[in-house]
């Protein structure tokens, strides 16, 4: 055997070479690729983006008692949310989060929840089957009375909103 071709590599050892070289640098790309996708999407890093819309209070039938008022709060940022406390000037007494659970021969029963989730991209819709606010109607409340509430999330600023109360079969719950 000549010096030369002791310091020339072999074809074979060159394309196992080039091969396995190819595998890792192909993933990178393809996982690069789909973080650019991503980013593009404004979705990186994005934090939590949280409006609220269609607030209700249920009209209730006899002063000092308990009613439920309802909203849309959606996200439309890149992170998940929670809505953790609900506070209002307008109303005496405790505000809780509640959660409605369905019990067989259509019985129902009420709970109260420490929080409920608001995923990125989409819309949390309280209603009387799921989540919703129960608070102490406030003394003279008539349908139309708008009503301020200001919702309090895990990450994000806390939202001032207004709900208008209405009478439970004009609500479209």
């Amino acid at each position: 055997m000549t010096e030369e071709n002791l310091w020339r590599p072999s074809r074979r050892r060159l394309t196992d070479t080039l091969l396995a070289a190819l595998a890792p640098v192909a993933a990178c790309s393809l996982g690069l690729g789909g973080l650019t996708t991503w980013a593009g999407a404004g979705k990186a890093g994005s934090p939590p983006r949280i409006t609220v819309s269609n607030g209700r209070v249920l009209l209730s039938y006899a002063k000092g008692t308990d009613t439920a008022a309802f909203f849309d709060i959606a996200n439309v940022g890149g992170a998940d949310d929670r809505l953790v406390n609900v506070t209002s000037t307008a109303t005496n007494g405790r505000i809780t989060l509640s959660g409605h659970r369905m019990l067989g021969g259509g019985a129902a029963y009420k709970a109260d929840v420490p929080s409920a989730g608001v995923p990125a991209g989409d819309v949390l819709s309280m209603s009387p089957h799921g989540v919703d606010v129960t608070l102490r109607a406030g003394a003279g409340w008539r349908a139309g009375d708008l009503v301020p509430f200001t919702l309090h999330f895990e990450r994000s600023t806390p939202v001032e909103t207004i709900a208008v109360v209405v009478r439970p079969s004009d609500s479209g719950l």
